[in-house]
């Protein structure tokens, strides 16, 4: 790290974009590639040979010494298998540095020892990663030296999908080939792509790594199994955007300079709500490229952590009775030239085109809410979602009351003749500049609220790729679409056709607005009488990847197949089973071999102190007597619970797999669990701290 630098020096410089590109590759080459990336035009293999001579020149003047397909298969992390460039030895026992366009293009890694939900058995190895030419290349600098990583999508001998990459490439093409029939309806005949824009926004926590180390719970799980709350948590609201202390901020700048190399546009920083917790967020950027710049992002996150003598916490909710962490994922659609499709404008009631887009994307969040919702399942997430400014598990849609206003008006009277305007903001204070405030507040506890020229979806889990929330997004409001340019194109009188639909829209859709507070109980009874689905957890989230709508739907736009939907729903029920299953057995483990033996030595203690107190002749023992008669109580319920733990976790392992599995741990097993954490809490505030097994919350939230 430089402690001067210029960002616009280094800015991408480890990344094989566009600039390089056009500097390094002969112009026949570069127009090819460039077709290929914006097009989606095949490259030839001779084109590819050229193309990846130049990119291992650039690499090895970089350091590279190695390349490596890097993909992302459902595991939840990014994977990758390194080859040297040398060739074999040369009669004079030297080597050369190759690498050609076939190993660019395609790399074999074993299919069958990532998950498949039954697409792959053991013996049916072979599998397939195939360059992805529009997300650059780039050179990653690490303990390993310098490593060149080619973005790929992941796939089955048999063609499935086997990664978060493939399908977001298929939900971009469906929702470009739709929303090019949407803006040509609307007269724009430049335009040649359309493309799913999103910024994701990443929370995280950071704790001193020395006292990472020192709990199991943190080092299996990545969240706090046991700990009792502090005195103080984030009940004064001090943390948020507060000063950024030193050790963090150059924790901060090493993040950004890393993250700047490789292109990645880390634009804002700072303390999140809860103690330890931050926040870094990118600027806006092709969906496909910001799912590889997210995943580089919680990596680069990960790694300074450890340089700085921290342990980066992506875990949704690493801390009980403080907020969580999650993924804000601002999606909004844009042309190649420029053009937003969910800008207002100052006049949104005369923005026609902005009309039928919003009303589209209600009725898609509306009809295809389950699945919305499945996309931001996990099982970290279940601990998340409802409270601590994570949004409920109700999927409901935040559009402020401007376009609140406007929609009404097209429901009750067929037209909207104004938009409520902006209005100066009103200080008391004749120093403070003026300026017009927003049409519209914010509500903070909507999962897909608008804000002000895209869609934010906050329910996203901050340790979850966002690619499935997109996939998602792009595919049902490009069914949305497909849907009115089907009546459109086949409609007398086209201005008198988008009306009709925009009324009918916004009024069969209506009930998915919800402009409240999504915490409140009146919430949950009301949106139980809209009808609207309130989906509690993962295990029951996760039916709708397989429902005959959502079949239908991806297999219209050719983004899944039916095998690869029932795929995924067993692999989320098995990840499901298995990240319980390894909580609990920490649980256990912890219990038995730390926490109880501390007890028991704290309860000796205090016996003998009773028995010295009495020896003397000194009879006032009674605080002493209370206190052991109190741990000693919770001693017990501690050791029934961690028996009753062992036991439902053993019968766990009896049920079948996939959903009777995931079930039971979700309603036998994590009671369980919640059961012996309780008394353990409780002894944590009683147990000399000295013989407390483990740092405690306020040793972990505070001591950074």
């Amino acid at each position: 790290m430089s402690e001067n630098i210029k960002v616009t020096e280094i800015f991408g410089e480890d990344v094989f974009n566009d600039s390089v590109m056009q500097q390094r590759l002969p112009k026949k080459v570069y127009k090819e590639l460039k077709q290929t990336i914006l097009e989606g035009k095949e490259l030839s293999l001779e084109m590819a040979d050229v193309i990846a001579h130049e990119m291992k020149e650039w690499a090895i003047e970089k350091g590279a010494t190695h390349y490596t397909h890097w993909f992302q298969p459902l595991t939840g992390v990014t994977a990758e298998k390194h080859d040297s460039f040398i060739t074999a030895p040369l009669p004079s026992g030297k080597v050369l540095m190759s690498f050609s366009g076939k190993e660019l293009i395609k790399g074999e890694p074993d299919a069958s020892s990532f998950p498949s939900g039954g697409l792959r058995a053991t013996f049916e190895a072979r599998g397939y990663t195939a360059w992805d030419c529009t997300s650059p290349a780039f050179v990653r600098h690490d303990a390993a030296g310098a490593t060149l990583c080619i973005p790929t999508a992941f796939c089955s001998y048999t063609g499935e999908a086997l990664d978060q990459k493939t399908p977001l490439l298929r939900s971009m093409q469906a929702i470009d080939k739709q929303a090019m029939r949407l803006i040509r309806l609307f007269g724009d005949t430049t335009a040649k792509k359309v493309i799913p824009s999103v910024g994701a926004e990443q929370e995280y926590f950071l704790v001193d790594e020395k006292k990472f180390m020192q709990r199991k719970d943190l080092t299996f799980t990545g969240r706090t199994l046991f700990g009792a709350m502090p005195p103080k948590g984030q009940e004064l609201d001090d943390h948020y955007l507060g000063t950024i202390r030193q050790k963090i901020s150059g924790y901060m700048k090493h993040v950004n300079e890393e993250l700047w190399r490789l292109g990645v546009t880390s634009k804002t920083q700072h303390n999140e709500v809860a103690p330890a917790q931050h926040e870094l967020a990118p600027i806006y950027a092709e969906v496909n490229v910001e799912v590889d710049h997210n995943q580089i992002i919680m990596q680069t996150l990960k790694r300074v952590a450890s340089q700085h003598g921290m342990k980066c916490l992506l875990h949704e909710k690493p801390f009980a009775g403080v907020n969580g962490s999650g993924k804000h994922n601002n999606w909004s659609l844009t042309t190649d030239t420029g053009v937003n499709l969910l800008e207002p404008g100052n006049t949104p009631h005369e923005n026609v085109q902005f009309l039928l887009v919003l009303s589209c994307i209600l009725k898609a969040v509306d009809k295809h809410a389950a699945l919305l919702r499945e996309s931001a399942a996990d099982v970290g997430n279940d601990h998340r979602l409802g409270a601590n400014e994570a949004p409920p598990a109700i999927i409901s849609v935040f559009l402020g009351t401007q376009l609140t206003d406007v929609m009404n008006q097209l429901i009750t009277t067929g037209m909207a003749d104004h938009s409520i305007g902006s209005e100066k903001l009103e200080t008391g204070v004749k120093s403070i500049p003026e300026f017009m405030r927003d049409t519209t507040d914010r509500n903070r506890t909507s999962p897909f609220a608008f804000t002000g020229n895209k869609f934010e979806f906050r329910m996203v889990g901050s340790r979850d790729s966002i690619a499935p929330a997109n996939v998602v997004l792009n595919t049902i409001v490009a069914e949305a679409f497909k849907e009115v340019c089907d009546v459109l194109e086949n409609a007398e009188d086209v201005d008198m056709a988008v009306h009709d639909l925009i009324k009918k829209n916004f009024t069969e859709h209506q009930r998915i607005v919800f402009n409240g507070n999504g915490y409140s109980d009146e919430w949950v009874e009301e949106a139980k009488r809209r009808g609207l689905p309130n989906i509690g957890c993962m295990v029951d989230a996760v039916e709708a990847l397989t429902s005959e709508q959502t079949i239908e739907l991806f297999e219209k736009f050719g983004v899944f197949t039916k095998a690869e939907l029932e795929s995924r729903k067993e692999i989320k029920y098995e990840a499901y089973s298995k990240a319980i299953n390894i909580e609990a057995k920490t649980m256990i483990d912890v219990a038995s071999k730390q926490i109880i033996p501390a007890v028991i030595k704290y309860t000796r203690q205090l016996a003998d102190s009773i028995n010295a107190v009495v020896a003397a002749g000194v009879l006032e023992v009674e605080v002493q007597t209370e206190l052991l008669r109190e741990t000693s109580a919770l001693l017990k319920k501690t050791k029934d619970a961690l028996n009753e733990l062992k036991k439902v976790t053993e019968e766990a392992l009896t049920k079948e797999e996939g959903k009777e599995s995931a079930m039971f741990y979700h309603e036998k097993v994590m009671p369980s669990m919640e059961a012996l954490r309780t008394p353990v809490d409780e002894l944590e505030m009683i147990v000399d701290k000295d013989m407390w097994p483990m740092p405690s919350y306020g040793d972990l939230l505070f001591d950074v």
